[in-house]
């Protein structure tokens, strides 16, 4: 790994202890991906796979048959039941044919809210405390201050300009990622839409450093298959982002890798 500034809020703590982790043959498992024959011009599957699975993990009940039966074919379904999910694979169409910016990631975040968010809040930090509720209506998270939200976000894209222009090994890069996954949805920038924007970021930062081949990965879908893992490890790095311990990460930085792995 060569740097020449060094990171201001992503954590090399567990870098070490996950090269050492990391199952063998990441490299060849990411070459041997590619697109499906069913993809076109016109539609991408891996898009709607993506973006079918992160809306699922926010508790959408979109069904990947559905949506590609609607998304490719032209079969009708009730607005409401695609328009959340058209939105997001709006946006990562958008990622895939742009590189990775703080001015690209805010607009990626304008279009995967344009039916979540009111349009004065799409892609504009948030000015209110923000709290994540579980399902029994407990507060499980408190994320960073308001004040603060415009500081921290500046240090992540510091560190996110740093990593595309730094040689990384490809165990790294996934390391990177999943990183950059982590602190973002523990940042909670935006008013609505940070796990969704959190995943892109993932995969978009992959693409840029690995090339297109990211973009094939279905890790949303291994992620929603293994949602209570996924949560599971996000919550274990602590329940407030003063008290945060990346020390932790590492269930939830080993995911990313096993998604590529089961292929």
């Amino acid at each position: 790994m060569r740097m020449k500034a060094g990171l201001q809020i992503l954590s090399t703590e567990l870098l070490s202890a996950y090269l050492k982790t990391v199952p063998p043959g990441l490299e060849h498992a990411f070459s041997a991906l590619h697109d499906a024959d069913i993809s076109t011009d016109a539609f991408s599957f891996y898009a709607s796979v993506a973006s079918v699975y992160s809306s699922k993990i926010e508790g959408e009940s979109i069904e990947l048959d559905s949506y590609i039966k609607y998304k490719k074919f032209g079969i009708e379904f009730l607005p409401d039941y695609t328009k959340k999910t058209d939105d997001l694979y709006s946006a990562y169409q958008f990622a895939s044919g742009r590189p990775l910016s703080e001015a690209n990631l805010t607009q990626a975040h304008q279009l995967l809210t344009a039916h979540v968010l009111p349009e004065h809040l799409r892609g504009v930090a948030r000015t209110n405390n923000m709290y994540v509720i579980d399902e029994a209506g407990k507060i499980e998270y408190v994320a960073v201050s308001p004040y603060l939200v415009k500081v921290e976000m500046e240090k992540l894209y510091h560190d996110l300009q740093v990593l595309l222009n730094a040689e990384l090994s490809f165990p790294e890069t996934m390391f990177f990622a999943a990183m950059l996954h982590l602190v973002f949805v523990k940042i909670h920038p935006w008013s609505d839409g940070n796990g969704r924007c959190a995943r892109l970021l993932e995969k978009w930062f992959l693409a840029e450093k690995v090339g297109e081949k990211a973009w094939f990965l279905d890790s949303e879908k291994w992620y929603y298959n293994n949602k209570q893992a996924y949560y599971a490890s996000i919550r274990a790095i602590g329940n407030d982002y003063e008290t945060l311990s990346y020390s932790k990460a590492l269930p939830f930085l080993l995911m990313l890798p096993a998604s590529l792995a089961a292929r």
